[in-house]
């Protein structure tokens, strides 16, 4: 799917807290989906870290449009698994999401996110999900 599509399907499939992340979609290929979440106050905790919950929601939200680059469409999905292990902080920098599909079954989908800091590439949260084809 070009990048364009892919971006317009956020104001399109997600509601509107969702879009408030202001998601912005970077590359999209074979691997997957880049797309980049940026550093906002809205979203910050003490510190200016970037809250779980808001990398949670850009992590499931990402592989919604990773799914969509795998089909070339999108498809109702809805999550059923999201398990994330934060591992440091996302303060002074916006995070970019790797959104990447595993594997796709006829009632299930499986895939991995990796969300990294944008400048200094290191690893903040890792999750993978599971989502029930509809």
């Amino acid at each position: 799917m070009e990048i364009a599509s892919l971006q317009s399907a956020l104001g399109q499939y997600f509601a509107p807290w969702v879009q408030a992340l202001d998601l912005r979609v970077l590359a999209a290929d074979a691997d997957g989906v880049q797309v980049l979440l940026p550093q906002q106050a809205q979203l910050a905790r003490i510190g200016g870290m970037v809250c779980g919950q808001a990398m949670m929601a850009a992590a499931d939200t990402c592989m919604v449009l990773a799914l969509m680059q795998h089909w070339g469409e999108f498809k109702p999905c809805t999550t059923v698994q999201l398990n994330s292990s934060f591992l440091k902080p996302l303060a002074g920098q916006d995070g970019r999401v790797h959104a990447r599909v595993i594997r796709v079954g006829k009632t299930l989908a499986f895939g991995e996110i990796d969300i990294q800091g944008a400048q200094d590439g290191r690893s903040v949260c890792r999750a993978s999900t599971t989502y029930a084809l509809l």
